[in-house]
């Protein structure tokens, strides 16, 4: 009985290895793609701080009223005034048409 009871204590002890083996296995696989993860965000974070001097460059005001002044015969481009900004709410859209019957649904009698 007693050869039984150790044999059954090792064969526990066996099966907590083996599950304390894949976990490890498990959670250094997630640890790897935590990495991966986290230096692709670095890489992007460092691509959206390049895209952030871009535009502050082209957005330059000196360099877009060359722009403007550049191109004023084309566009027509003139100063924005406080009078032609209003509310959205204050734009009236126009309301969308009403449904039209469907022809190929024809009422049953």
């Amino acid at each position: 009985m007693r050869s039984l009871t150790y044999l059954a204590c090792v064969l526990v002890v066996m099966a907590l290895a083996f599950w304390a083996y894949r976990e490890n296995y498990s959670t250094q696989a997630a640890i790897d793609e935590m990495r991966q993860v986290q230096r692709e965000i670095a890489g992007l974070r460092e691509d959206l701080g390049v895209l952030r001097a871009e535009w502050a460059y082209l957005n330059r005001p000196e360099r877009l009223r060359d722009l403007v002044e550049l191109n004023f015969d084309r566009l027509q481009l003139m100063p924005l005034a406080a009078g032609q900004v209003i509310d959205l709410g204050n734009i009236d859209y126009p309301k969308p048409p009403a449904p039209q019957p469907d022809p190929s649904e024809s009422p049953e009698e």
